[in-house]
């Protein structure tokens, strides 16, 4: 019989040249009611991040990978896990008080949910995230034994995975690095079989940072252009890589630079290119259909 007093959750925590943000996520997370283990992967800091961490009274066990990992520091963080269960929290958000139990107990009772995306939170004011209503309104047909709304993208900071389906389908790929990362992981857990929902009843808190992120939207549709060359059927890559290079003989500064980001990355792509089973590409052109993607958007460098 299991022990119904270990913890089910581990928080993973990423974080790069941001002390006094962690410390008030790790604050948080310290005064949650189910106390959950964290461990914090710090992205190559060079400030006082890794010292002031490893101090913090919520204990956690910080991985110093003296290198920037991008969103593969995540899977670092699964990997030395020993819970069933992982939250992802960056260094600018956390989880509401009760949460993290809602979602264990959600993953225990479906056992092959894979992804649960929680409902998003944003700021002192608790406003809604905009992907709350894109993630409840997915298109996507309901499955009896998954709850919630099926879906092929979440807030990679407000997601809570099952430890097994994660490694199972590989983690966050290497060639993305950062940024909207997270629609190739939905479509990799999914193709092999896991379920990928949201869950509003699963409250995560998101207190970024005020002021622009520059370069941040290039990355973003570079990423997605590269995961669509990753697991997408040719045509389909060949028609997003079109409306770039329209975009691009437009003009529009920000298509030249996505173009060139795409270029280098995609020899690596196409190495690791991986059609998706076809339902779950029907469930790709069905969002596709529907307006666009659900992928995050936000998250540290």
């Amino acid at each position: 019989m299991p022990d119904a007093a270990a913890p089910r959750v581990t928080v993973a925590v990423i974080t790069r040249n941001r002390c006094r943000s962690v410390l008030r996520t790790l604050d948080r997370l310290a005064a949650l009611p189910e106390r959950p283990p964290v461990v914090v992967v710090d992205n190559g800091s060079t400030d006082a991040t890794v010292a002031a961490v490893r101090a913090h009274p919520v204990g956690a066990h910080v991985l110093a990978v003296g290198r920037n990992t991008g969103a593969l520091g995540r899977n670092l963080a699964v990997h030395h896990a020993t819970t069933p269960y992982v939250a992802f929290s960056d260094d600018d958000s956390w989880w509401a008080p009760g949460a993290l139990d809602t979602a264990a107990d959600v993953l225990d009772a479906h056992p092959r949910l894979g992804l649960l995306a929680a409902r998003t939170l944003v700021g002192p004011d608790a406003v809604e995230d905009p992907l709350n209503s894109v993630l409840a309104d997915s298109p996507l047909p309901s499955d009896p034994d998954l709850p919630g709304r099926p879906v092929l993208g979440f807030l990679g900071c407000a997601a809570v995975v099952r430890r097994s389906a994660f490694l199972d389908a590989g983690g966050y790929h290497r060639v993305l690095f950062f940024g909207g990362e997270e629609t190739l992981l939905a479509y990799d857990l999914a193709a092999r079989g896991w379920g990928v929902c949201h869950v509003p009843e699963v409250i995560a808190l998101h207190h970024p940072e005020p002021g622009p992120r520059p370069g941040r939207s290039a990355v973003v549709r570079r990423n997605a252009l590269l995961t669509a060359w990753l697991r997408r059927p040719v045509p389909v890559a060949l028609r997003h890589t079109g409306h770039l290079l329209t975009a691009a003989a437009r003009g529009e500064p920000e298509a030249a630079a996505v173009l060139r980001g795409t270029l280098v990355r995609l020899p690596a792509a196409l190495r690791d290119r991986e059609r998706l089973p076809d339902p779950v590409e029907h469930a790709a052109r069905l969002l596709d259909g529907a307006g666009g993607g659900e992928g995050g958007r936000r998250g540290p460098s």
